[in-house]
């Protein structure tokens, strides 16, 4: 078994999701470049040295300081059947409150996609974010890690008699999904995370900072579902994500634990 506590150290003590060394986001370097920055140097280690020796790989973080998540694990839609399947059964086995099928929109340079080409067993998460942490979603990773190393057989499975958990079935088909500000400002959030929405209905107002007077703009969903993610800090830019909407597949699925 490989442990990593954080994937790109120089970024993870600058708390940012770049490096300061080269302003290298690592989920956007793979497969790297053994002579390349310091960033794209440790992809290529990564890629040339450390996913060779797995075969499940489970990937944990959360929303960063922009963005705020319900606690999910993730897989995404892959063009190999019995590869999503694998990763399915793996993401049910980490055992979050909500578990993610996604359609990724833009894979280039990401580790997901290096490990999923590889043909390993991905299973990402979501759990949280704004920058911190909570007590129930280190309490999430915990449980979902023992769960995840007993479906791969690296350790036994319990036989204590947990409390009984189930986990909900997220489903995020297509672009439609997403909510992106064409603004910078203040942020008015209307709906909260686990809310329930309709498509046209207003997800969050932005209001302009640099002029009084004038009326917000609004953001509405444009699709029914779950709001499974929003903007975290109160300004936003333009480009930012403000909410994501999910369609919920199935609920209250038994997770063993």
């Amino acid at each position: 078994m490989i442990i990593v506590p954080f994937m790109n150290y120089p970024a993870f003590r600058a708390g940012a999701r770049t490096s300061p060394i080269d302003a290298g986001n690592l989920n956007r370097s793979f497969p790297g470049k053994p002579d390349g920055t310091v960033t794209e140097k440790i992809a290529d280690y990564f890629q040339r040295h450390l996913l060779p020796l797995a075969d499940y790989v489970l990937d944990i973080h959360a929303g960063g300081r922009t963005l705020d998540f319900l606690p999910f694990a993730a897989i995404h839609v892959l063009d190999d059947a019995t590869q999503q399947s694998r990763c399915e059964a793996a993401m049910r086995a980490f055992g979050a409150p909500y578990s993610m099928r996604m359609l990724e929109l833009d894979s280039v340079g990401l580790y997901d996609s290096a490990a999923e080409e590889a043909g390993k067993v991905f299973v990402s998460t979501e759990l949280g974010g704004g920058g911190s942490s909570t007590a129930k979603n280190v309490a999430i990773a915990e449980r979902g890690v023992h769960g995840f190393l007993a479906h791969a057989g690296i350790i036994e499975k319990s036989n204590a008699q947990g409390e009984a958990r189930t986990t909900t079935l997220l489903d995020m088909p297509d672009g439609t999904c997403y909510t992106t500000s064409e603004h910078t400002g203040l942020l008015e959030m209307c709906r909260d995370l686990g809310d329930m929405v309709r498509a046209g209905e207003v997800l969050a107002r932005v209001h302009d900072i640099a002029r009084t007077g004038t009326a917000p703009v609004e953001y509405s969903a444009k699709r029914d579902g779950l709001l499974a993610a929003r903007h975290f800090p109160g300004l936003v830019q333009t480009g930012d994500t403000v909410a994501v909407v999910a369609d919920i597949v199935e609920r209250n699925i038994a997770v063993s634990v």
